[in-house]
């Protein structure tokens, strides 16, 4: 499908030079390359210490940098602004860049609290002239995309259950130092706000709506070393749910932090009236599917006849990869812009996932509705 694009090119801030951060920017530099239109221009970079800025800003491609997160947003060359900080300051910065007359590419988790997220659509729904877009990547995977197709389909019937998981070790190790990311103050919700979420995204996508659910949280390793002594971990390890859709299926979901040897084991399968349909993101560039009357299950690879494939290779079985889905991100931000299809999620799709998660968080073995 041709989406528009804008004839003039985007003005670019982008607050934060890690791990997403750096997704963002090849994003920016990549996405005309791969789509066709402007190229966007690379206006601020934003970092502390300003040394910092000013370093990445040269490794980036961006024409200035700043510490001041403030002018960075109020900045008139900017037309968007990358949010890719920590997640207390998701909230500030994206309600500035909104007041401001910004676009907003903001990453997850959308916010600290529910509250928080609420306020934050409230206001995105007063300026319906400005596109926001979070950052759940991993809905641009062309494999994925053809698994919501299959499914919307017919491909394997009615879908009956939903089971999912996503699995990560980076705090398994005990020693490992407290930090920001283990409370409720600049952290919020701990793997559901990591890592859940995205896995409330896809299940969201492929099943529908979420009525209810009937959750326990865990905090495995409650106390972490820190310079001046041991601090608590406020937010939770793990999480496990049951699930109730708006169609009436099922679903059970789990996600944790510190499940040894799992690198990024975002694994869902859909069970159906007429099949099933299976995929792992550590193993991303295959689908499984089963239909009834087959034996087991076909492998089928990433391929350009997959949605947005062939814009970057266009031989089969050549494999897609993580930063790609940043691209399409990207371009779908783009094209919103210029008046094409809200692609999101946005935040008012995003506040639905906040509320999904943060009913698990405090479900405590109860059923919420949502």
């Amino acid at each position: 499908m041709t989406r528009p694009m804008p004839e003039n090119p985007l003005g670019v801030a982008l607050i934060g030079t890690g791990f997403m951060g750096k997704c963002h920017a090849m994003a920016w530099r990549t996405v005309a390359a791969t789509f066709g239109g402007a190229h966007p221009r690379l206006e601020i970079l934003c970092d502390t210490p300003e040394s910092r800025a000013h370093a990445y800003a040269g490794q980036f491609g961006f024409a200035r940098a700043t510490a001041d997160w403030h002018a960075a947003i109020a900045d008139d060359a900017v037309d968007v602004v990358s949010i890719t900080t920590p997640n207390g300051l998701h909230r500030p910065m994206a309600e500035a860049a909104l007041r401001a007359g910004k676009h907003v590419w903001l990453e997850k988790p959308m916010a600290l609290t529910l509250a928080d997220a609420e306020a934050m659509a409230q206001l995105a729904a007063q300026n319906p002239d400005r596109v926001t877009i979070l950052g759940y990547n991993y809905l641009r995977s062309p494999a994925f995309q053809a698994a919501v197709h299959l499914i919307r389909s017919g491909a394997i019937g009615t879908p009956h259950a939903f089971r999912g998981v996503y699995d990560e070790d980076y705090s398994a190790d005990p020693t490992l130092p407290w930090s920001w990311r283990m409370t409720h103050k600049e952290g919020g919700l701990g793997a559901l706000g990591d890592l859940g979420c995205h896995l409330v995204s896809q299940m969201v996508a492929l099943m529908g709506d979420v009525t209810q659910v009937t959750a326990m949280t865990q905090i495995s390793i409650p106390m972490r070393p820190a310079p001046e002594g041991d601090k608590p971990v406020e937010n939770e390890d793990s999480a496990l749910a049951l699930v109730r859709f708006a169609s009436g299926a099922q679903g059970s979901f789990a996600t944790s932090r510190v499940a040894r040897g799992r690198k990024c084991r975002l694994q869902w399968e859909v069970h159906g009236s007429g099949g099933t349909i299976t995929f792992d993101q550590e193993n991303m560039n295959a689908l499984w599917l089963h239909r009834a009357g087959e034996a087991g299950f076909t492998r089928h690879l990433t391929g350009p006849d997959q949605p947005d494939y062939a814009a970057f290779c266009p031989a089969p079985g050549h494999n897609f990869g993580f930063n790609e889905q940043k691209v399409i991100e990207a371009r779908d931000l783009i094209s919103a812009i210029a008046g094409g299809p809200s692609c999101g999620p946005d935040f008012a799709a995003g506040l639905k996932i906040e509320r999904v998660i943060h009913a698990m968080a405090t479900s405590n073995g109860r059923p919420v509705e949502l």
